[in-house]
């Protein structure tokens, strides 16, 4: 079975799929698009984001990172969507943790990680109170935004995911000494092993975004591949 992934970077995010494919089976081809594929150094910095614009954050092909307003790529997205459609995917999942408006069309269904740990942790934060681990300070005030509406407490803190480790263990330590009762890595980025050290230092359970995608993925696919 074919399904698909967006990014919203550069594909192939081979960063990810060591930890998802696992999850996913042996019965499962991924096909991968990117929104920034093809594009420059020079041509990802003229997309910086404004003043009013969503932050994000992703990997790019060699191994760096690139900061870019959502509004930049949200047509290449949409192309993206139509590439793998094209290619015969049973289903899309969008490589991003960040929030969306509502634009895309696809005739098959598009996996939102955002919203599946939007409905988790509101499932599990038994007070309603939660760390949101996001990749920048950029991106603190649209943490706020986007898990306010569902949660009385959010604390984020940002560490970003394709930088220094020592990032994570500073955002882990003080993770630690706050209190809460979940913490979400919000973004595609971190690795279970970045989500081993939170939860090590913090002794506090963790959502990782990626896995935790990978496994509603397998869920919904789980009669389709048992059949086949």
């Amino acid at each position: 079975m074919k399904i698909g992934a967006v990014t919203i970077g550069q594909s192939p995010r081979v960063d990810v799929t060591p930890d998802i494919l696992p999850i996913l089976g042996d019965k499962i081809e991924l096909l991968q698009a990117g929104a920034l594929d093809g594009l420059s150094r020079e041509e990802i910095e003229d997309m910086a984001p404004g003043p009013e614009d969503y932050v994000l954050v992703s990997r790019l092909n060699d191994g760096s990172f690139a900061k870019f307003g959502e509004s930049f790529i949200l047509e290449r997205m949409q192309n993206c969507i139509s590439k793998l459609e094209e290619q015969g995917v049973s289903l899309i999942m969008i490589f991003c943790a960040g929030s969306f408006p509502d634009v895309f069309q696809s005739r098959v269904p598009l996996v939102y990680p955002a919203k599946i740990l939007n409905g988790l942790a509101k499932a599990l934060s038994k007070e309603s109170n939660i760390i949101v681990i996001t990749p920048d300070e950029q991106q603190i005030q649209q943490a706020y935004e986007q898990w306010g509406p569902i949660m009385k407490k959010v604390t984020p803190i940002p560490a970003n995911p394709y930088g220094d480790i020592n990032e994570v263990y500073k955002a882990a330590e003080l993770a630690k000494d706050a209190t809460a009762d979940l913490i979400v890595m919000d973004c595609i980025g971190f690795t279970r092993e970045a989500r081993r050290i939170v939860a090590t230092i913090t002794g506090k359970p963790v959502l990782l975004c990626r896995t935790t995608m990978a496994r509603v993925v397998r869920e919904m696919l789980d009669g389709e591949l048992t059949a086949d």
